[in-house]
């Protein structure tokens, strides 16, 4: 795959998604989309890390719900690639709210609900490279 041709988004395996043991099967449909993973790392967000990604939020009433529930347990971190991967990604995951997802979906068939909805994918392409660089150094990305 030709690298020019390409987008980054960011896939963040939410703490619902990893404590039910659900990420094999995430990753597995990442790679039945047709992205290659760039970089992928476990870990557990620290509070300053997860209150510096979701800043856009602050001012909002659930900034400091989403910072507690994505520090509460482990998350894997993942670049992802390929043409049109924001927007492909976005159709893969399905709508924010598990409920409202259409069937086949990561969020319909492994989230809970708004907060626990198993997946973090960028909204933009711009933000897809601003998020995949929030967590990955460039050399990390092939960059």
């Amino acid at each position: 795959m030709s690298k020019d041709a390409s987008e980054f988004t960011l896939c963040i395996i939410k703490p619902d998604a990893v404590a039910n043991r659900n990420q094999a099967q995430i990753l597995q449909r990442i790679l039945d989309e047709g992205f290659e993973i760039i970089a992928l790392r476990q870990q557990d967000l620290s509070k300053a890390q997860a209150e510096g990604f979701y800043a856009v939020h602050r001012e909002r009433p659930f900034f400091g719900e989403l910072v507690s529930y994505m520090t509460n347990g482990t998350v894997i971190l993942a670049a992802l690639r390929r043409p049109d991967a924001v927007a492909h990604w976005r159709k893969v995951i399905g709508a924010t709210d598990p409920r409202k997802a259409e069937a086949g979906t990561i969020r319909q068939k492994f989230g809970v609900d708004l907060t626990a909805n198993a997946v973090h994918g960028s909204d933009s392409v711009e933000n897809g490279l601003r998020e995949t660089a929030y967590f990955f150094v460039g050399s990390d990305l092939g960059r």
